[in-house]
Parts: C-alpha cells; structure tokens; sequence
C-alpha cells in the first residue's frame, strides 16, 4: 500500500451527504456546513465557486471541484447573486431571507432538489467527517482543488449521479463507494500534476528506499516493524534508511510508524463495536496495556477518553 492510497482510506464515506440540485438562475448557495470535504461538479450549465477569504473559480460542466473545509463559501450563477439558500450541517437547507426548512419545499425526488427545470445541474457529494489518520492529506491541500474536464476524463461524476436517482437495498453504500473511487481518483491526477509543490510524504513514497519502507508501514502497521527489519525490505543498511528517511520526511522511521499506528487507532477507537484490545492488535502493540500508555503519552488522553470525546463531540 503506497501512501496516497492510504491516506485516502482515512476519508471514507458514511452516508455521505449526496444531491442533485436544479438550479435557475440568478440562484446562489450559501454552504456553510462545516465539512472536512466536499466534491462539487456542474453536470450541466455554469457556477461559480467563491470560497470565503480565497479565490473564486468558474466551473464549467465537467469540471470538478474539490473543498477543503470547515470554511464557509458559496456556490452561485454570479459571484455578485446574494445568497437565498443557506446550507448547514447534515445537509438542511434553510432560506436566506426568513431561516424556513427549504427540504421538502424544494424536493424533487430521490436525492434531487431546487427548481423544476432548472437550466443548471450541480452535483455535490460530502464528507461530514474525516479521520486522524487523513490529516496530512488534507494538510496538503489549498481550500480549493479544481480539476477542469479536459484534465481528467473520467466517467465517475456520471456514473455516480446515474446511480444516486435509484432507491435500491444496498444503495447508500454503493453511492458511498463511488464517491470515494471519485475522488481518490481525482486527487491522485491533482497530486500528479502538482509533483514540484507535492508533500514530503507523497515525494518520499517516489523513493526506491524509503518508498518500500512506507509501502511496509502502511501496508501491515500490525507487524513489528524494526529499522532493521525495513532497511532488509529496502535492501539497504539500517544507517542508511535511517539517514534518507528522515531527510526525507523529517523524522526517523519508528517515529513515523509510531504517529502512523496512533492516528490509525483514534480513527477505529470512533467504532463503538470495536474493542480497546482489538484495536491495539490491528496498530501493533503486544497488549492493551502498552497501546494505551503508547495513545496517552501522544495525545493526552486514554484510547478510552478519546472514545467518549468523540461520542460526544
């Protein structure tokens, strides 16, 4: 498992928040949910995207647009259209002028919604909650990534908005699914084309020593990973692993693989079926015991505190 690929396994959607919204101008949206991340993409007609404190953007249809969150920003015809919709968390969408529920009022049909016959078509799909274990990819992102249809030619917008008007057993699990293919797919072809600027970690996986340390990590975080035992994968002396990795990524491997393992398990300790025992198996520590003293010393609290804040967050 390379980086990347497991960095976007933190991002996972469940139950995302998906729609289809009509749209007749002048219409703007106000979007001010929170999210950690959100997948916008004009299906058919024009908006434009203005983030609060950055940059605005025109997309054209075929476009997608990823945001970076929790900031605030608007989706309009016209940079200039005020808002009479405004979006908070869990998808409610609520006027601009009096605060009403615009739910059922402007529903259309299976996750479809604003104006019959609306000249514009935008597909928004978000992520309401993003892991530990995702941090530095969403550290690595500006607020606003925008892919244009003639970069990444992909099928996956209309596919999933095909299979977001059926109701079907099984079906919000596929939609899940697809927007996480959709947009790990387009973040590997932004991440590509913005290799001169990339982070540390997605260069240092490019490395024919460090890469194959990483791809051990990620790949098996269970196994007790020793430098010894990476630089024998690598091929290479323990000195020297060391050295390249953490010019590389600006700290040592056991550290790496120790942040790794903890972001790993703050991310399942959020499942209240899962045990404390059976998530310090699945990061690498012998006994509860150790990966609780290991969680507490990095981040203040016990696994079981952090699962309580988390509840009740």
């Amino acid at each position: 498992m390379d980086v990347l690929e497991a960095l976007l396994d933190g991002p996972r959607a469940r139950g995302a928040f998906l729609l289809r919204s009509l749209l007749e101008p002048p219409w703007a949206l106000r979007i001010e949910d929170g999210a950690p991340l959100t997948v916008v993409a004009p299906m058919r007609g024009d908006a434009w995207l203005v983030v609060d404190d950055g940059e605005s953007v025109r997309l054209a249809t075929g476009d997608v647009a990823i945001v970076r969150g929790p900031g605030f920003y608007t989706v309009a015809d016209d940079p200039a259209t005020p808002p009479s919709v405004v979006v908070l968390p869990g998808g409610l969408c609520t006027s601009a002028d009096d605060g009403r529920s615009l739910v059922d009022e402007w529903a259309l049909g299976v996750r479809t919604w604003g104006a019959e016959g609306g000249r514009t078509v935008l597909l928004t799909g978000t992520y309401d909650n993003a892991g530990e274990a995702s941090k530095p990819l969403l550290t690595a992102l500006p607020t606003l990534v925008v892919l244009r249809a003639d970069q990444w030619r992909s099928p996956l917008v209309g596919v999933l908005a095909e299979e977001m008007l059926v109701t079907a057993p099984g079906q919000r699990a596929l939609l899940d699914r697809l927007l996480d293919v959709l947009l790990i797919s387009a973040l590997r072809t932004w991440f590509t084309e913005q290799r001169e600027h990339a982070p540390s970690w997605y260069l240092a996986q490019q490395d024919p020593v460090v890469g194959i340390a990483l791809a051990r990590i990620h790949g098996a975080p269970e196994r007790p990973w020793t430098v010894a035992s990476l630089a024998a994968e690598a091929g290479v002396s323990r000195a020297n692993l060391a050295r390249r990795f953490s010019d590389l990524l600006g700290e040592p491997p056991m550290a790496y693989l120790t942040h790794w393992r903890l972001a790993l398990a703050a991310d399942l300790l959020t499942d209240p079926d899962v045990t404390v025992s059976s998530v310090a198996r699945r990061v690498g520590y012998s006994t509860p015991f150790a990966f609780s003293t290991a969680f507490k010393r990095a981040r203040g609290l016990s696994p079981q505190q952090h699962r309580l804040r988390g509840a009740t967050a």
